[in-house]
């Protein structure tokens, strides 16, 4: 056991006046029970002219990016290795090089993923490297996702503004207005079932519980907070139940099809116009592009549908940061590669080509690779309205350390309730009680908000 480091019990608390700033990480150890990182981060010396390799993990194709680096930094040169971006395959991957003593320098690790990170201390503490100077470079509440305690530990990468991608010219033919609330949203999915000759308005995907925690996010529920030491877990919240009640209408009234997003089927409906819509996040803008030539010119975006006319409340889908993982012999190194990806003009239009999200680095879209008509998007200036998305988000959404598998139950769930086992809002009720045991599990204090 390590008496030197903190109780595992202590909370990862939320840093008052900030976006999502969590605090002191737990412990690395357990009574009896070894977790987290074998090493732990320390600079290696250089000698003058000496080299210094860098291993990044990514599922983000940006080794056009990666190049560009090494051309122009001789003495730092990085190896993109690219991972499955899912927890099975890269996640999974990452915490065995923790544990095994053997991790990359740097990773793609989403938002929500770093509770969980900080929980098995796997983050480098990039404060002690002079991360802090950078502060100002990025969005704010992107930046603060990487602050725990008060010490950054990643640079901010992209987020997921939400927007309403949709085919215009399906919409003229069937004689659809854009929805601008969702009542006229569920409208328009009747009009497409009764005139679409087999096509729906869209997919409700029971496989993406993170998409469905952004329809949450932006009705302004809330699925955790703390109190004091304590998790508090509140999925099964009167406005969850209302977007799952409206979800399990639109499922039960055969107005979307019922089907895992970026999969086969679901492309071959958009490939051939049975979909006519994807309330989806900035970052898909490249997935419709490269999945859905045959279609381009037709696609238009749009804000979200609002619960209530006049709202102006968005969501966020995904975001990820660049991180320099516990146990690297180069921080220094690693960080000033980690920023230099995330700002530099040239390095960012390429990230962009190959889907990397909506920028984390301030005033970087203006005059950006996405600061221009786009001709997919029939020359509308789309990146406008993920712009207006991104301002709307409500930034005090928060994440719990055990989110993976709080997400895999949730989903587990969905699947058994659209399997006819229950229903999508009994679903948040389990959810909520496993996220409990979750938390439970891994030494924290938690409890249900009901």
């Amino acid at each position: 056991m390590d008496t030197s480091a903190p109780s595992r019990r202590a909370v990862l608390r939320w840093g008052a006046g900030t976006a999502a700033a969590l605090a002191a990480a737990p412990a690395l150890t357990a009574c009896g029970e070894a977790v987290g990182a074998a090493r732990t981060t320390r600079q290696a010396p250089t000698r003058r002219g000496q080299k210094v390799k860098l291993v990044f993990w990514t599922w983000v194709p940006m080794q056009k990016t990666v190049d560009l680096w090494n051309r122009t930094h001789p003495d730092i040169q990085v190896e993109m290795q690219t991972i499955p971006a899912n927890v099975q395959g890269g996640y999974q991957k990452m915490h065995s090089s923790l544990t095994a003593g053997n991790p990359p320098d740097l990773a793609q690790v989403e938002y929500h993923e770093l509770p969980g990170f900080m929980l098995v201390n796997g983050l480098t503490n990039l404060s002690d490297y002079g991360a802090d100077e950078l502060r100002d470079s990025y969005v704010p509440w992107q930046w603060q996702q990487g602050v725990f305690d008060g010490k950054v530990y990643t640079v901010p990468q992209a987020s997921g503004p939400m927007g309403l991608f949709y085919r215009r010219d399906l919409f003229a033919k069937w004689g659809i207005e854009t929805p601008t609330t969702w009542a006229e949203f569920e409208q328009a999915a009747r009009v497409v079932k009764a005139r679409g000759n087999g096509a729906r308005l869209c997919a409700f995907a029971p496989n993406q519980p993170t998409w469905f925690a952004a329809m949450c996010w932006q009705r302004g529920a809330r699925w955790v907070r703390t109190e004091g030491d304590t998790w508090i877990a509140d999925m099964d919240n009167d406005l969850s139940r209302e977007v799952a009640d409206y979800w399990e209408r639109m499922v039960r009234d055969d107005l979307v099809f019922v089907e895992p997003d970026m999969s086969s089927a679901w492309y071959k409906h958009v490939q051939t116009g049975k979909i006519a819509a994807w309330v989806g996040p900035q970052w898909g803008d490249a997935l419709l592009r490269g999945n859905a030539p045959g279609t381009a010119g037709k696609w238009r975006v749009a804000l979200l549908p609002q619960w209530k006319a006049g709202q102006n409340a968005s969501a966020n889908w995904g975001g990820s940061s660049t991180a320099i993982l516990q146990g690297t012999r180069h921080p220094r190194e690693a960080l000033r590669f980690a920023h230099w990806i995330n700002t530099d003009r040239k390095a960012v239009d390429l990230n962009i080509s190959v889907g990397y999200g909506w920028p984390a680095a301030t005033g970087i879209f203006r005059g950006s690779a996405l600061d221009k008509p786009d001709p997919f998007f029939g020359g509308q200036r789309y990146n406008d309205v993920f712009t207006v998305s991104d301002r709307t988000i409500d930034t005090s959404w928060k994440w719990s350390p055990t989110t993976d598998a709080d997400f895999a139950q949730l989903q587990d769930a969905f699947g058994a309730s659209i399997a006819g086992d229950g229903s999508l809002a009994g679903s948040l009720a389990i959810a909520q009680k496993r996220t409990v045991d979750n938390l439970l599990a891994k030494g924290l204090k938690a409890r249900s908000a009901r």
